[in-house]
């Protein structure tokens, strides 16, 4: 089987959030068949929903894997658990850690438990400024330019830390 390149969002912002980041990039590299290619700055944001929470840490990383789509989100959401992440109903809350499969390849994945292209990424500024720092000329499944999201979206109080 090939390597897929896989871009992957991250955010936290409860229990340290940049040491949160930090650990979820050293397991990025321990998943199997799995290889970090690269990772972002990392940028201070605004929470979405909720107000009344800390700012998130967020960063994108992009790795190549030679697993399947739904096995690699069953590693991430381990390393979630492994720390501390607890999930609720509760969209948008604070979370100690939050990883998210934002493109696998090109592939267009819509399961029960899978969505990709993330849903939320084309209105995201944490998500798409990170990304065009990974890769400025990437090209959505879609066909949608990276560049042409970045003049739609504005920062949004998003700065690189």
């Amino acid at each position: 089987m090939a390597d897929t390149l896989v871009y992957i969002g991250l955010g936290a912002n409860l229990a340290q959030p940049v040491q949160q980041l930090e650990r979820a990039i050293l397991a990025l590299k321990n998943i199997k068949d799995t290889k970090l290619v690269q990772v972002s700055s990392f940028y201070g944001s605004k929470p979405m929903g909720p107000q009344d929470q800390p700012d998130y840490v967020n960063a994108v990383a992009a790795v190549r894997t030679r697993l399947a789509a739904v096995d690699l989100l069953t590693e991430l959401q381990q390393i979630e658990l492994e720390q501390g992440r607890q999930r609720k109903d509760e969209r948008w809350g604070p979370r100690t850690l939050d990883l998210d499969i934002l493109l696998f390849g090109n592939d267009l994945i819509q399961t029960e438990r899978l969505i990709v292209p993330h849903y939320g990424m084309k209105q995201r500024e944490f998500v798409l400024y990170p990304l065009a720092e990974l890769n400025s000329n990437l090209v959505l499944p879609d066909g949608t330019r990276l560049t042409e999201l970045l003049t739609t979206v504005p920062l949004n109080g998003l700065t690189r830390l």
